[in-house]
This record gives structure tokens, sequence and C-alpha cells, in this order.
């Protein structure tokens, strides 16, 4: 599916056409930048030394909501601007004018993406459907990996005729079929232990179990075999082959119910957590540093599960720098952009503030113009 609009312009235009910022002293032996300007022209300044060297991005672009968003002395605020206020900046495109403002972006983002990458796109329940039309033309459906629903904050009691909202939509796309995975796990609760592991052998050791059998019904190989004296029921197989599953109950680890049907035994200390799923709670924070600033938990989840030590990380719409503090607290490299004088201001100061002792370097990183 292709969306279509009246200002879309052909992807051989936007690469050949978009003028390409000035970026002194810039290479790809670069490591850590925090550049200042339009990032459309510093995306294609950077496809010289850094095309497909990128291996994840995050970002959290504007999401089309036709207003100013203002930081103050004491305060963060999306109120029109006060005398006291300077605006951190402005989201004034809608419509087909957003839609090509961000397609822009993400076909340059592409090229600069390695062939292991993931893309991380944090919008919002009013655009977000329309974006993903365009992330499947650019990306191609078949790395679409999750559409996740992030809780961003507590219920509120607007008064309209409508459901709260509390969540947002991050758009999670890879490069090629085979990204960085490493497949991130959150710790059991008490109530998930209670509830999924019931069963308590008699060393004290809490304990589920799960069928031998799997769907798949297979006509030859090992795991059609019959073991035991028993088939996998029809249309169904082994999850093992027989010797395995022979070796498992040798080990008490194939519990026999009264009709004789074996399962296997999960033992919960053997198990390093439950796998996320695709709702996450990273609320807000309270007292943000930046307009629309997001959970720095949330963005070290993300950099864990989609990167590896060392790895390039880059967000285009850096505001605040919460996704380079992540990364440079992870052992990542990192290029941020903005163009806001304000966020590169904010993304400074908390660089600065990042304990040294935390690092196995330090947080060094070179500041550049994008003319």
């Amino acid at each position: 599916m292709v969306i279509n609009y009246d200002n879309k312009k052909s992807e051989q235009v936007i690469l050949e056409s978009t003028p390409k910022a000035k970026i002194d002293n810039i290479d790809e032996n670069s490591k850590n930048l925090l550049i200042q300007g339009n990032n459309l022209y510093i995306l294609k300044a950077l496809l010289d030394n850094y095309r497909g060297k990128i291996d994840l991005i995050y970002i959290d672009p504007p999401f089309a909501t036709n207003g100013h968003f203002t930081i103050g002395e004491d305060r963060v605020s999306t109120i029109s601007k006060s005398n006291n206020d300077d605006i951190a900046y402005s989201d004034k495109l809608v419509g087909h004018d957003f839609l090509e403002f961000l397609r822009e972006r993400l076909i340059f983002l592409r090229e600069l993406m390695s062939d292991k990458a993931s893309i991380y796109l944090h919008i919002d329940y009013k655009i977000g459907h329309y974006v993903k039309i365009l992330m499947d033309e650019i990306f191609g459906k078949k790395n679409f990996r999750n559409d996740i629903t992030r809780i961003k904050c507590n219920p509120k009691n607007f008064d309209r005729k409508a459901y709260g909202n509390i969540k947002d939509l991050i758009l999670l796309y890879s490069k090629s079929e085979n990204p960085i995975w490493n497949d991130p796990r959150m710790p059991f609760t008490q109530e998930d232990i209670d509830k999924l592991f019931k069963k308590i052998d008699k060393n004290g050791r809490r304990y589920t179990t799960i069928p031998l059998h799997a769907p798949g019904e297979t006509t030859n190989g090992k795991t059609s075999k019959e073991w035991k004296g028993i088939k996998p029921p029809k249309g169904r197989h082994w999850r093992s082959a027989p010797d395995v599953l022979e070796e498992w109950d040798k080990q008490g680890l194939i519990e026999w119910s009264k009709t004789g049907v074996p399962r296997k035994k999960i033992y919960i200390d053997e198990r390093e957590g439950k796998k996320m799923q695709d709702i996450w709670e990273f609320k807000d924070p309270q007292y943000p540093k930046y307009p629309t600033e997001k959970n720095l938990d949330m963005l070290k989840f993300i950099i864990e599960a989609s990167s590896n030590k060392d790895d390039l990380v880059m967000d285009c719409f850096c505001g605040s720098g919460t996704t380079l503090v992540a990364a440079q607290q992870l052992g990542r490299n990192w290029i941020g952009i903005d163009s806001s004088d304000q966020a590169i201001k904010v993304t400074k100061k908390r660089l600065k503030e990042i304990p040294r002792d935390l690092f196995s370097k330090e947080t060094n990183y070179s500041f550049f113009t994008g003319r």
C-alpha cells in the first residue's frame, strides 16, 4: 500500500536534489557527534562518511500538533510563548506537508542504516497510522517488526466526548531480515510467579509444565517417531527427538500425568525472565527539562535490545539528548542532531552531568554546526 498526496516527491528527487549541509572536519572516524542545524541537510551530508554505518535509530519527531513548545526558567510548556519563555521548537507542519517532511528524513535514514540496523519511530495516535504506511513503503512491509503501545502518563479526566488518552505509539522496522536483537527480558513479578509457576518439587523449586509436542505434523524425521509407545497427537510433532526426550525423562525433567501424558518441567530459577510484550509502561518525566522529554529507562531498554557495545546509535530529533545520554551510559557511540538552540543547550548540560565513573571511556563528543 502506498499513500499519495500532492506534494509527494520521488525518492530519486529527494536523494539527489536535497541540499547538503557543510560540516567541517567530520569524517567516519568521528565518534559521538552533536550537530546543530537542519537535520535533512545534515543527513544528506552524513551519507559521505556514514552510509550503511548506523546500527540503531530512535527518533521522536514532531507529532503534527500545530503548536509551539516552550521552555522557561522554571517550567516546560506547550502553550503559546509568554514574555519569559523561549520557543524550544515549533510543530506547525500538518497534513501532507508533515508527511513529506518526515518521509524525506526517513529515506535518508534508511540509506544511513547498516544491514543489521533497526529504527524506532515514536509518534502519537492521531498521525501514527499514516506514518506506518510511509514506513511500509520506505522500509518494506516485510521489515515491519512491531507496533508498540507506550503508556505515557496516568489517566486524565479531560472533559471531552472520547476515551482518555494515556498512550502513544512506537513503530519498529529493520533494514533487513536479520537485525540485531538481544531478546530483552523482564523480571518475573511475585504475581507472575504465583500465577505461572504454581508447582513445587520436593526440593522446594517452583516450576510449571509445557506439552512435549508442538503444532505441525511431520511425516519424516525423528520428531514424528514413536516414543515410549506414544506418538504425537494428530497434526503435531515432538518438540525434540525421542532420544532427547528419553534423556529428559532420566533427568526427572518430564512429569507424567495420571493418565500417562508426558509434559516438560520448566523451572523458574532457570528462566532469565519473561519476554517483553508490545505494551510498555515507561511514563514521561513529571518535571521534564525539555518539552516532550522521554523516559531514560525506555531509551536504555531500546538500545540494549537492538544494539551492542560500540555500535553507532542515531537520533536526528535529539531534543533534550535522552537517547545520547542512554547510549553513552551503555557504551555505544552516537550521533545527535537538532536545530533548536534550547535543545542543544539542554543536551550539552545533560552530557556534562553524566558521572565519569560509570564508563570505560570519558564522555567526550564533538560539536558541529551544519551550515
